[in-house]
């Protein structure tokens, strides 16, 4: 394993991201879905709160997942720059 990923795994500011999201993924699983029966007005020919549960969640999760990818790419170290004299031969 290299030594950067080592320090990446354990690095304070991704683990607060990755608590975060599963957070944001616990309150959309258990909570939004919990409470979406509750939403019993019709939108077509289905409840609202199908609506809310089905494709919400879905919509929901590629969020999660496309911020995690984002935030990533803003928290991955950069490669250290070449000396100004080197070039490769």
């Amino acid at each position: 394993m290299a030594d950067s990923q080592a320090q990446e795994r354990h690095d304070p500011r991704v683990l607060a991201l990755k608590a975060s999201l599963l957070a944001v993924w616990v309150l959309v699983t258990f909570v939004a879905c919990f409470f979406a029966r509750d939403l019993d007005f019709m939108v077509g020919q289905w409840p609202f709160g199908y609506w809310v549960a089905a494709q919400g969640a879905v919509l929901a999760f590629i969020a999660i997942v496309a911020v995690y990818a984002w935030a990533m790419a803003r928290l991955e170290p950069e490669p250290p720059a070449a000396p100004k004299g080197a070039t490769d031969a």
